[in-house]
């Protein structure tokens, strides 16, 4: 069997031997390894090779198990399957060469298809391969791809990010940052449909600014918005993370107080908003005095509560409050109103 000529690898210097073939070794009859190229090291622990033995460091596994050197110059011509061993155990593919004058035989290696995990696992870069191997190529579309991947995913999150503002500002009052009508009826309907299955009780409160036209007309427009904005804060501390808080019109608002069953325990804190409201709400020096008149309806009333019926109701019952001389709250019963009044709204 032919070979390679020692007399014709030592016209090639270990550093150019090293730029062309990286992953190549050469190994002794005894199997000593003599030379190997830097990226071949890299891969067995980052330290010199030269002096080792070959099968102390890799497992010829395929086409077949050998233990000795001279068994390669059978295997010549033939694709070799080859695992370095280690902690990361790197597979390669390769071929041997057997050198006649010293026989020793030349390996030289490449990582077939697992280029990708190798160049993770030993963090090597374009200068661990030779110029002319096809591998560099595919090094450039790997990170062309993870550049690509990156600033899709980049791309991605700020759509996210800009849809899920544009869903926040959709259903957000933007002066008070209470929802809005529209997230009110999303969050209501839900609730609705959520008791035919068992779910959570809630109570439903229409709350109507007393005096807020006053506060306008005397003030102006900037002291109205300062009011509004410190009624919510007032609304905020009275309720809980699990309710929701609305601004449904100029000077109205509607809440939605989830596991409150009981128009009694509502009634407490329609009390305890009456009065935070009745502070003073001081808009450049000056104090600005306003109430509050507040209906309130329970889901526990109704076999079937729907939207349009608790708001309705919620509506009577604040009607009700605002003809007793505003400043109070009202629970909805079904003799709450005369029948004549039934189905007056507040400015709905």
């Amino acid at each position: 069997m032919d070979g390679l000529g020692m007399s014709d690898l030592t016209l090639i210097s270990a550093d150019v031997l090293a730029q062309l073939m990286p992953m190549s070794l050469t190994v002794s009859a005894s199997g000593v390894i003599r030379h190997a190229g830097p990226t071949l090291t890299k891969l067995v622990d980052g330290k010199p090779l030269s002096g080792r033995r070959f099968f102390d460091l890799f497992d010829v596994q395929k086409p077949r198990t050998i233990f000795r050197v001279a068994d390669f110059a059978a295997l010549y011509g033939q694709k070799l399957q080859v695992v370095v061993r280690g902690e990361v155990e790197t597979p390669l593919r390769g071929l041997a060469v057997p050198l006649i004058d010293e026989r020793t035989c030349l390996l030289n290696f490449s990582f077939g298809i697992a280029v990708a995990d190798a160049v993770r696992d030993h963090r090597l870069t374009r200068a661990d391969f030779a110029p002319t191997d096809l591998t560099v190529e595919l090094l450039y579309l790997n990170e062309a791809k993870a550049a690509v991947m990156s600033e899709l995913a980049a791309l991605n999150g700020r759509l996210q990010a800009a849809r899920a503002a544009s869903e926040t500002q959709a259903h957000t009052d933007p002066l008070t940052g209470l929802a809005n009508r529209r997230a009110l009826n999303s969050e209501l309907l839900r609730d609705c449909q959520l008791i035919g299955r068992g779910g959570v009780p809630f109570a439903l409160m229409h709350l109507d600014l007393d005096f807020f036209k006053a506060v306008n007309d005397s003030m102006g427009h900037a002291a109205g918005d300062r009011v509004l904005a410190a009624v919510a804060d007032v609304l905020r501390r009275e309720t809980r993370k699990t309710d929701t808080v609305a601004r449904v019109g100029g000077d109205e608002f509607v809440l939605i107080l989830r596991g409150e069953a009981d128009g009694d325990r509502v009634a407490q804190i329609a009390e305890r908003i009456i009065a935070g409201l009745e502070h003073p709400i001081i808009h450049h020096g000056w104090p600005c005095r306003i109430s509050g008149s507040i209906g309130i309806t329970v889901s526990a009333s109704y076999d079937e509560p729907t939207v349009d019926v608790m708001h309705a109701d919620a509506d009577k019952a604040l009607y009700a409050a605002k003809r007793a001389g505003r400043r109070r709250w009202e629970v909805w019963r079904a003799d709450l109103l005369p029948e004549q009044d039934c189905g007056r709204h507040l400015r709905r």
